[in-house]
């Protein structure tokens, strides 16, 4: 295998655990018959950005973007050659990031996007995410631009005390009850397919599979970030001067 591989810069730590699972998929998607094949990662596992949860739905809480910013201008610093973020609800606050750098920034959502547009077009797509997705509108723009149509689940108290539950043990019983029966309730409106757009729920995602169609939104960042870094085309490519 080709040994030159170009550094991908992290802004992880929204939470920590799944940008360790983030990582582990990169490794994963390599077929490496030594150290020397992987993708070499700048990592900021960065556990004190402000919380999107506090300042998207309570309202309450410090601007993330400028503290993202920072780190976007970190990593280039340090020598990545593009930069990734495992946090669908941080996408919120993107341009902060493309601003602060000059390096290509691989969007989970305008990749997650273009895969099912590619792959179930104008599909009904049941989104398991925060609240803050659907209130940001992070996915619905882009995929009602590609002819399709997102649809949540009702109880978004549940959802995202599933989420919170995530982050303190990513085995909660609880929270993988709660990700079964919202999943149970998209497949009954009629959804093509679930797509999981929070990272916390991506611990649950092989689960899901079991018995529904699903599409993790981190292994198709973590697909695209082993190409880039192997110089094949990726696309849609946010702030790009490759």
């Amino acid at each position: 295998m080709n040994n030159q591989k170009r550094p991908i810069g992290v802004l992880g730590g929204m939470g920590p655990e799944a940008t360790i699972l983030f990582m582990q998929k990169v490794v994963q998607a390599v077929p490496a018959g030594d150290d020397s094949d992987h993708v070499p990662l700048i990592v900021d596992n960065n556990t004190q950005v402000p919380s999107r949860i506090r300042a998207l739905i309570e309202g309450t809480g410090e601007d993330p973007g400028p503290t993202l910013a920072a780190m976007a201008r970190k990593l280039e610093k340090a020598g990545a050659e593009a930069l990734v973020m495992p946090c669908n609800t941080a996408h919120n606050y993107r341009e902060h990031i493309c601003k602060a750098a000059t390096i290509p920034f691989l969007s989970m959502v305008d990749l997650t996007v273009e895969h099912i547009g590619r792959e179930f077009p104008g599909a009904r797509i049941g989104i398991l995410a925060s609240p803050a997705v659907r209130m940001t509108n992070v996915y619905d723009t882009p995929i009602k631009d590609a002819g399709m149509t997102p649809v949540y689940p009702k109880d978004e108290a549940a959802i995202l005390s599933a989420i919170k539950a995530l982050k303190v043990s990513a085995n909660d019983a609880s929270a993988f009850e709660t990700a079964r029966s919202a999943a149970s309730e998209l497949s009954t409106e009629g959804c093509d397919v679930l797509l999981v757009s929070c990272t916390e729920f991506s611990f649950l995602a092989n689960d899901l599979k079991e018995c529904y169609r699903v599409i993790d939104a981190l292994d198709v960042l973590a697909d695209a970030t082993v190409s880039f870094s192997l110089g094949k085309a990726v696309p849609a490519l946010n702030n790009s001067r490759d």
